[in-house]
């Protein structure tokens, strides 16, 4: 059996203690299949966000969160922002965001609708190993196919496969080689918390996922966890 592991390191609780990554992991999936329900669910959280968050949206307190967070390892916030104040500031432009995948459009309409960061990755066999934790030296993260993985200086906050970096910042940017596909049938999601967002809105969240996947990706959810300090690993087999 193949198992996959997904850890967030201690140093991030240490700094964060009342941080929250939820975790999903499904396969068997149909990523094929665009579908209008789900693009008018994408255009209602967008038009959520339009109605909640007025003036700058850095000083929203869901954003501003991530804000310090991110100046706490070094990250200027102004030029390197998360992607939940990525796409809130998209959304007030006012643009819309475009139809991708369905597991893509799923994991921007969760993060409008709950104004938390929320992403995507494929499974594969160098990526089932997951740990979210501070860079180390030999860490490095291919920004594009073409050109080779670009070294991290140590102390950023990454989640990575081995030495394989696959989101920079925390939540700001996804490694090239790590986007979701049209042919992806096997992913996990990161579904992050932190003050004011507490586990119960990321716990809802991963509800709302595991309901919109079935719906429009079919397949199966092969587990999910909350990590926290308390709780810090998630262990599932994926055959």
């Amino acid at each position: 059996m193949s198992t996959f592991t997904y850890t967030v390191s201690p140093e991030i609780f240490h700094d964060h203690p009342d941080y929250r990554r939820g975790v999903v992991v499904f396969r068997g999936l149909d990523n094929r299949r665009p579908d209008p329900e789900l693009t008018a669910q994408l255009r209602a959280s967008e038009a959520s966000v339009r109605q909640r968050v007025h003036g700058n949206p850095a000083d929203f307190p869901q954003i501003a969160a991530w804000r310090d967070a991110y100046r706490r390892f070094g990250a200027k916030p102004s030029e390197h922002r998360s992607s939940i104040e990525a796409l809130s500031r998209r959304v007030l432009k006012p643009d819309n965001l475009p139809d991708i995948n369905p597991l893509v459009d799923i994991g921007n309409l969760l993060s409008l609708r709950y104004l938390l960061p929320a992403g995507v990755h494929p499974i594969g066999a160098q990526s089932r190993q997951i740990e979210l934790r501070r860079a180390r030296d030999d860490d490095g993260f291919l920004a594009d196919p073409a050109s080779d993985p670009e070294p991290i200086a140590p102390g950023e906050i990454v989640l990575a496969a081995g030495s394989r970096v696959l989101t920079r910042r925390w939540t700001w940017r996804q490694a090239a080689d790590t986007r979701t596909l049209a042919e992806t049938d096997c992913v996990f999601f990161d579904i992050d918390g932190l003050p004011p967002t507490g586990a119960t809105e990321v716990q809802a969240a991963m509800a709302d996922l595991v309901e919109l996947v079935a719906r429009f990706c079919g397949g199966e959810c092969l587990g999910h966890g909350v990590l926290s300090a308390a709780q810090p690993t998630l262990t599932l087999e994926l055959a």
